[in-house]
Parts: structure tokens; C-alpha cells; sequence
């Protein structure tokens, strides 16, 4: 049983981290209404947190933070890596940093799917 949580924890965060992502870009950034309270004198709170997002993807930030981390799901063959690779390229997908994000969301999920391939014969071993 613990190698089956194992196997699928990392694939657990991958989805939760996709379905933020998704809620950030659907329900705090795209929505115009949302553009407009910060466009105001008196902006919301929030407004200092929804700007540092969209200077994120505006200077392309997600898809090379994306890039780096699946050259270190590529020299580190470890899960934590792989994970990270993947969350951080659904995140840029997400994001508008397509490229980034498409690079990382393969290299991440194929390493992944390969430590975690490996893991039962070196256990076995």
C-alpha cells in the first residue's frame, strides 16, 4: 500500500497544482472586472499580488523558471525533480509561457514516469 501512495503522490500534486493554475488564470487574471479594480485610484489589496503574476508571464518568468527545472529533473533523477518540472511547466502553460512549459511538462513527466519505473527493481534489489 505504501508504494502505491508512492507512485501516485506526485501525480496527485501535478493535478492540484494544474487545477490552481487553471483558477488563477480563469478567476484572477483574465476576468476584466478584475483588470479594472486594480486600474483604479483606490486598487484592492490583491492588486500588488495579480500585477507580480502578469509581470510574470509578461517577461516570460514561468516558462524559463519551467526550462531550469527540467534540467534539473534531467542531472537529478529523483521524483521531487520530476515533479517540479511538471508542475512548473503546467504552471507556465497555464501562464502563457507555452514553450517553457511544453518543454518542461514532457522532460518532467517522462523522468518521472521512468524514476518511478526504476523504483521497484532497485528496491527489489
Amino acid at each position: 500500500m505504501k508504494s502505491n501512495l508512492h507512485i501516485a503522490l506526485p501525480w496527485g500534486i501535478i493535478v492540484a497544482v494544474a487545477l490552481a493554475a487553471v483558477l488563477t488564470r480563469y478567476a484572477f487574471i483574465e476576468p476584466p472586472y478584475m483588470a479594472h479594480a486594480c486600474d483604479a485610484q483606490a486598487a484592492a489589496w490583491w492588486c500588488g499580488l495579480r500585477n507580480a503574476i502578469v509581470r510574470g508571464f509578461l517577461d516570460n518568468g514561468y516558462g524559463y523558471a519551467a526550462v531550469l527545472a527540467a534540467l534539473l529533473a534531467l542531472f537529478w533523477r529523483h521524483a521531487f525533480a520530476a515533479t517540479l518540472a511538471v508542475c512548473l511547466g503546467v504552471v507556465a502553460l497555464q501562464l502563457y509561457c507555452y514553450e517553457g512549459g511544453a518543454l518542461a511538462l514532457l522532460v518532467g513527466t517522462l523522468r518521472l514516469v521512468r524514476v518511478q519505473f526504476d523504483r521497484p527493481k532497485t528496491a527489489a534489489a
